[in-house]
């Protein structure tokens, strides 16, 4: 090529300026395991909405729903171009092909109609029925509440399991983590969590949202049938991004599952969110990091991990009455390793969490269900997210356990230990069997609260330790049969009153004299 040529060639490069359309378009360069380089897209802002531009004569897009676009996620902004990961199948995606930006922030789709579906982290129906008319979309990334606009943590959410409500409660705005090996019930914990809030007024029952991540669909299918059967899907979204799905799905379903409450929080109601689980998020993104060439730090998770889970949680507040007094309550559920808990991602969401609820394999082996270690297992709201009849009568009950916890060890030298020693295990072992619960078997407030009282009245220490479950359940009964009015008040005070104490008192004694064949240790 003669010089006349090459000055010809840079002149003309010298006087060449990008077009408004070339910022906007770009071109694959490279595909990989959900993640595509691009060239181009000079204006593309982080978290943006990109269109994947199938050819017309390309077989995979026939094939696939050629009407249904290909989206992508803009994550890394480089030099030379984009990184993007693929929010869909990644077959469809080759080298050499169009890409355009929207403009768009990534929002996912919610409003009265999600209510009883399951959606996955882009909000689209995947349970058959259709899709939705009319939604509102929200941004999935959304900076959290400030300060000012939240107010404390004072209204109580009932899971419904007695040694949660009466020990470690939880409040409308809090964040309690739910921790502990694999198989040791958390899932089942907070899924009674939802189940129990079927027995609160419409007016006041929370929007339930279930996060799947990473999870087999099998179990998620069984889940979404146990809230069918127990109707309480009438009140809650499923979001399901399983563990078949890209790993760009995993790391956004919790930020699509906040983004949905979000919307309901917004018009002044409570939500309450589950992330099942935030160990699967947390492998989800360090897969994504490592593929965008992040650099790795402890354990090869990227240096932003705390940032991830923080960002997610701190989304969940209650807001004051000035920006309508809504919700959200998150349970974040982790899994640890042989009940580590000092491990990398347990101890960052502990960090982050208002309190944890840890779960043991020791407990859950022995038949103490829910298999909580009250002695690690703390709410740092505390009483003040608690009615004024729980906080009577289960006052000293985790200071009574946590003792029955140590003396525990002594219980093969029953015969030569001394009285009081004696008592006060017999005492926390009628306890620990008063506090089993049966799987997706949530007890309204109110019927917790008399059967603490009774158990306070010493009914339980004159029943054999085999027969505290069945007195219980005999209890129960007979309260919600003839001591229904009580009850009925206990939940519209929130409080035991004198008049409230002396009905119960005359029902413990009606049921003892009712029932004598069972307290054969008093006679």
């Amino acid at each position: 090529m003669d010089t006349a040529t090459v000055q010809k060639i840079v002149k003309e490069i010298e006087k060449f300026t990008p077009t408004h359309e070339s910022a906007h378009v770009g071109r694959v360069v490279s595909v990989g395991d959900g993640v595509v380089a691009i060239d181009g897209l000079s204006k593309a802002v982080m978290s943006e909405i990109i269109v994947f531009e199938e050819g017309k004569g390309q077989k995979l897009a026939q094939t696939l729903k050629e009407h249904q676009e290909l989206f992508g996620l803009i994550l890394n902004l480089e030099e030379d171009g984009v990184r993007a990961t693929i929010l869909g199948d990644t077959a469809r995606v080759v080298e050499g092909m169009t890409v355009k930006s929207t403009g768009r922030i990534l929002s996912v789709p919610s409003g009265e109609e999600l209510l009883g579906r399951v959606v996955n982290a882009l909000g689209e129906p995947l349970d058959g029925k259709g899709p939705f008319k009319k939604t509102t979309l929200m941004p999935v990334e959304r900076q959290a509440s400030g300060v000012i606009d939240r107010k404390s943590v004072t209204v109580p959410l009932a899971t419904g399991v007695k040694s949660i409500d009466a020990m470690i409660p939880i409040g409308r705005g809090q964040r309690e983590l739910i921790i502990g090996d694999r198989g040791t019930g958390k899932t089942t914990v907070a899924i009674d969590t939802i189940i129990n809030q079927r027995n609160e007024p419409a007016a006041k029952r929370p929007v339930c949202i279930y996060v799947a991540i990473g999870q087999k669909e099998s179990k998620t299918a069984r889940i979404v049938e146990q809230l069918r059967r127990e109707r309480a899907l009438e009140y809650t979204i499923v979001v399901d991004a399983p563990a078949s799905a890209p790993a760009a799905l995993q790391y956004l379903a919790p930020f699509s599952g906040v983004a949905i409450g979000e919307y309901f929080m917004d018009q002044g109601k409570d939500v309450l969110i589950v992330y099942d689980d935030l160990s699967k998020q947390a492998v989800a993104y360090r897969e994504l990091s490592l593929l965008l060439r992040r650099p790795p730090g402890r354990e090869a998770y990227p240096g932003d991990i705390f940032y991830l889970h923080s960002r997610l949680l701190e989304r969940a507040c209650r807001l004051g009455d000035e920006k309508g007094g809504g919700s959200i309550t998150a349970l974040p559920i982790i899994e640890t390793q042989d009940g580590d808990v000092s491990g990398y991602i347990p101890t960052n969401v502990i960090s982050i969490t208002d309190g944890q609820i840890f779960l043991i394999t020791e407990l859950f082996n022995k038949g103490v269900r829910p298999a909580i270690d009250v002695g690690i297992s703390v709410s740092r709201v505390g009483s003040s997210a608690q009615t004024k009849a729980m906080k009577s009568v289960a006052g000293g009950l985790k200071l009574q356990l946590a003792q029955f916890r140590d003396l525990e060890a002594f219980m093969q030298f029953a015969q030569d230990l001394d009285k009081a020693t004696a008592d006060q295990i017999a005492s926390g072992q009628r306890m620990v069997e008063l506090l089993k619960q049966k799987n997706g078997a949530p007890i309204p407030l109110e019927m917790q609260a008399a059967v603490l009282y009774a158990a306070g009245y010493k009914l339980f220490s004159e029943v054999s330790i085999a027969d505290v479950r069945r007195t219980e359940q005999l209890l129960t009964e007979f309260f919600d049969g003839q001591y229904s009015k009580t009850l009925a008040e206990i939940k519209k005070s929130g409080m035991l009153s004198d008049d409230t104490k002396r009905e119960l008192n005359k029902a413990i004694e009606e049921f003892r004299s009712a029932h004598k064949e069972l307290f054969v240790e008093s006679e």
